[in-house]
């Protein structure tokens, strides 16, 4: 085993190692502080648990560089029992990362809190890995026009998750005004893309560029993932506790907002012309008063009683909009109306604290019932 090789496989350990470990202890105390805020709102138990399937697939790299290690220093690197156990581990990160893009606000739609498509993702992992097996039984570490064939599909899979994830980052440090994290994001996950592509090209296996490109680009990620961590725990404290806001809806498209950690104290908001939002936002308060608890949420889908997401987000927008707030008071959708699984959402202000002019009530029931 060449020194290369044994200090890219020992780095590789002790980075991966350290960041899922820092990862876990973040995780931890993020549940044990804020427990109320994650949960929730739904009746079965829900915790975030990004951080932890990132900080599962950064121990799985501990696995495999402990692999690699073992399998180098027995000289048993290049059998096709080594690439398979690759192809195992590879999987399984895979399967990881693919559960915290799940949680990841800005992740692709498709994908964010979408069951039903990241069990069909999964599925098509786990029949990748299936062919890759075949593959690797059949041709082994043989070599096609200098590819190497067994390690196609697992690098095809490996390359469309990279894109999703450099995608959900780019969007969420974006969204949270850290540009220059978003683009360190974006040329870490593309060095793990380069990375993974000797796998499949031989000529391109120049041990020291390649070794050195896959320690940058993890300890870049480790990096990334800390930093996305902090960041969630700056945004769940700065999160609009329940029984500090209060809504007074005065008058058709006329509401009173008070939100103290927001710099909101009644402040009036005229909708004007946006009826469609606030008959929405109106429709969400009522249900969250009036209605038993099984009745407060609505259902945002293409079939719902609302037909998308983007109508959530424009009460937000215009929330903003007229309140003229700064960057760092701006609300965000998660501030006012709560996810709480299957297409359906509702509103966090508490009932007590919703105000409603009687007349209107009387004037909109049939509307909104």
């Amino acid at each position: 085993m060449n020194e290369v090789t044994q200090f890219h496989n020992l780095s590789h350990i002790c980075i991966s190692f350290i960041g899922a470990v820092l990862l876990l202890a973040i995780y931890y105390n993020i549940r044990k502080r804020f427990r109320a805020v994650l949960e929730e709102g739904s009746s079965i138990k829900r915790v975030d648990r990004g951080l932890l399937y990132l900080s599962f697939g950064m121990l799985v790299w501990v696995l495999s560089g402990t692999w690699a290690f073992i399998a180098n220093y027995f000289l048993f690197d290049t059998t096709t029992s080594y690439q398979i156990g690759v192809n195992v581990l590879s999987t399984i990160n895979n399967l990881f990362w693919l559960l915290a893009l799940y949680y990841v606000y800005d992740a692709p739609k498709f994908i964010y809190r979408n069951e039903k498509n990241v069990k069909i993702i999964a599925i098509i992992i786990i029949a990748v890995f299936t062919l890759t097996l075949i593959l690797a039984s059949v041709v082994g570490n043989e070599i096609f026009y200098g590819i190497k064939l067994a390690s196609v599909p697992d690098v095809l899979l490996t390359t469309f998750l990279c894109f999703l994830m450099g995608i959900s980052f780019y969007r969420t440090f974006m969204h949270r005004d850290l540009k220059l994290v978003a683009f360190i994001s974006i040329i870490a996950i593309t060095l793990l893309f380069v990375s993974q592509l000797s796998d499949v090209f031989v000529k391109l296996d120049d041990n020291f560029t390649n070794q050195l490109i896959r320690i940058i680009a993890k300890t870049s990620l480790v990096s990334v993932f800390l930093v996305l961590a902090t960041s969630w725990v700056i945004q769940l404290a700065n999160t609009p506790k329940p029984n500090e806001m209060r809504i007074q809806f005065l008058d058709w498209s006329l509401i009173q907002l008070t939100i103290p950690s927001k710099g909101i104290i009644n402040e009036k908001i005229d909708f004007g012309s946006k009826t469609t939002q606030y008959k929405n936002l109106l429709n969400f308060a009522y249900r969250r008063k009036y209605m038993d608890a099984d009745k407060q949420s609505i259902i945002v889908n293409s079939g719902g009683e609302i037909k998308s997401q983007t109508y959530l987000t424009r009460i937000i927008d215009n929330l903003n909009t007229i309140l003229n707030l700064d960057n760092d008071e701006k609300l965000e959708r998660k501030d006012l109306i709560t996810f709480i699984g299957e297409s359906k959402y509702r509103l966090r202000i508490l009932p007590e604290y919703i105000v409603f002019d009687e007349a209107l009530i009387e004037e909109c029931k049939e509307l909104i019932e």
